[in-house]
């Protein structure tokens, strides 16, 4: 997916937190089930769609790992003990 001044529009979804990409991929969901649009802006839709789902996709992975990690930490502090 592409701007007016044909930067694309993939180089900002490094900077969203979950929320932001979340909100964006419901509202790409939501036009693509509405139709209306031409084939190419559909595929710019769901490519859109692909980024906004692994940034998310990343901030939950990233969060687990860290629920993961602080819940081993206590039963290693047991373990020593």
């Amino acid at each position: 997916m592409t701007d007016d001044d044909g930067t694309t529009a993939a180089a900002a979804t490094g900077t969203l937190g979950y929320e932001q990409a979340r909100d964006e991929l419901i509202e790409v969901v939501r036009r693509l089930e509405a139709g209306g649009t031409t084939l190419e802006e559909s595929l710019a839709l769901w490519e859109r769609g692909e980024e906004l789902a692994k940034v998310c996709r990343h901030w939950l992975e990233g969060a687990r790992a860290r629920l993961d990690a602080a819940l081993a930490r206590p039963q290693e502090d047991d373990a020593q003990d």
